[in-house]
């Protein structure tokens, strides 16, 4: 039985329960948000075929499919969990936030701290699951200063949605250069797949995220935060955030023209995504920012999951 100290007190925890807020203060649940396109990615270079090395000896597919799933909830826990510990003191001065586990003590600096090293850990290493493609190794680092990177973006630049949007939009990108990395070295534009899902992943998230911040306007004029809706409202931000999401559809339906394998499914699932984006904006108004969590997390979580099954529905058909 461990023991959690807060202020003067201290209370028992098991280990289970300590488990349990260490996935709530970095909100694993959300890994659904990317996780889909970096599979979706890797379904798409296994159709073009992958380097035999990755997939010789004992457990052929295992390795690459551990290694994509380990880099995944690695690095987003490392940058999740960064952001948390960076953002603590702006979390403790937001109502909205003010009960988060830091600002609330129910986990400490040390503690969040010792989380983030050990997940930037796990990421670079689970990177040589993918030997002898050396490529995911060498770029590990620079990826990780991206996805760290970010949690300081909002105090020098209101292109901090981008940014995250782009954190986002890494994983299929990652994922294909982790299968055919080598390839793209003489053949550039076998990348062209792969950067299209990250391209819409960076539009549809930073429209995303751009709604979210709307809660939070007038917190981050007053505090210096540099959020789009804090610099020019939230009526235009809602705007500009229905533009990034339009653009998403337009990337997304550029898709086909270099899978030609994707076909009626695939357009079904654009058209349902279409849907959700529309019903996502529809719940959020200028005036009412009351449904906000309901389009961020109903809408946006089902997104990725109806392209992932469409598109493999699609190369199976």
């Amino acid at each position: 039985m461990a023991t959690v100290t807060t202020g003067d007190s201290a209370r028992p925890t098991s280990a289970l329960s300590r488990l349990r807020t260490y996935l709530e203060l970095v909100r694993f649940s959300h890994t659904v948000f990317a996780l889909p396109f970096a599979v979706t990615a890797a379904l798409l270079a296994a159709q073009r075929g992958i380097d035999p090395g990755l997939t010789a000896g004992p457990g052929g597919w295992l390795r690459p499919a551990a290694g994509i799933l380990l880099c995944m909830v690695a690095a987003r826990t490392a940058a999740m969990a960064f952001n948390r510990l960076v953002d603590r003191t702006i979390d403790a001065a937001n109502p909205r936030t003010a009960a988060r586990h830091l600002p609330r003590g129910d986990v400490g600096v040390a503690e969040v701290l010792g989380l983030v090293v050990a997940s930037s850990a796990a990421f670079i290493g689970a990177t040589l699951f993918f030997l002898p493609n050396w490529m995911p190794l060498v770029l590990s680092v620079p990826v990780l200063a991206w996805l760290l990177g970010y949690s300081y973006a909002k105090r020098f630049t209101a292109l901090a949605h981008l940014w995250l949007g782009a954190a986002l939009g890494f994983a299929p990108v990652a994922a294909w250069i982790a299968l055919r990395g080598l390839t793209i070295l003489t053949t550039p534009a076998d990348l062209l797949p792969a950067a299209l899902l990250g391209g819409a992943v960076t539009l549809w998230v930073a429209g995303f995220d751009i709604i979210y911040a709307c809660q939070d306007a007038a917190f981050d004029a007053a505090h210096g935060l540099r959020s789009i809706p804090a610099r020019i409202g939230i009526p235009r931000a809602l705007g500009l955030a229905k533009w990034l999401h339009a653009a998403t559809l337009v990337v997304l339906a550029a898709l086909p023209a270099v899978v030609p394998e994707l076909g009626w499914i695939y357009w079904l699932a654009w058209a349902a995504i279409a849907g959700l984006l529309v019903w996502e904006h529809a719940l959020v108004r200028p005036d009412d920012l009351s449904r906000v969590n309901q389009a961020f997390f109903t809408a946006n979580a089902a997104i990725g999951l109806v392209l992932l099954v469409a598109i493999a529905a699609d190369l199976w058909a």
